[in-house]
């Protein structure tokens, strides 16, 4: 019986005292997109960008509203390159040098090595072509 009381209780403290992570502004949010396909293996990248003013999780530090970025790539692949369904992920970092670290891996993993070519076929997109919009994740949009 008292198990169940100090369960109880702790159930009690634990869900009155949650608290929703703090979003803060970033300068600088350095981010690249890929998309790829089920269906034929024709892989996408986009450049690095520099989001200014991109939100990010205080306590994790995952980029917030990292869905809605890759939902931005997606659209993008249906309605301009007509190209669905497909796979999209964002991939980001606060610094340059580990964005560009993360590009060059996953490359290749895609592009492979002169000794071990890889089976797909890369295309780019260039921030010409493709540009992520910064989302206001400020607490008031929650």
């Amino acid at each position: 019986m008292k198990t169940w009381k100090y369960l109880l209780i702790a159930l009690l403290v634990g869900t009155a005292t949650h608290v929703d992570a703090k979003r803060i502004q970033t300068p600088h949010m350095y981010v690249f997109g890929f998309s790829a396909s089920f269906q034929d293996s024709i892989i996408y990248m986009t450049d690095i960008q520099d989001l200014q003013g991109a939100w990010i999780d205080k306590k994790t530090k995952d980029l917030a509203g990292q869905d809605n970025y890759s939902l931005q790539l997606k659209n993008h692949m249906a309605d301009q390159l007509h190209l669905s369904p497909r796979v999209c992920m964002v991939f980001f970092s606060t610094s340059k040098k580990k964005a560009e670290k993360k590009y060059l891996k996953l490359r290749k993993l895609y592009v492979g090595t002169p000794k071990k070519p890889a089976s797909y076929e890369v295309r780019y997109l260039s921030e010409q072509d493709f540009r992520f919009d910064v989302i206001d994740m400020s607490e008031e949009q929650q």
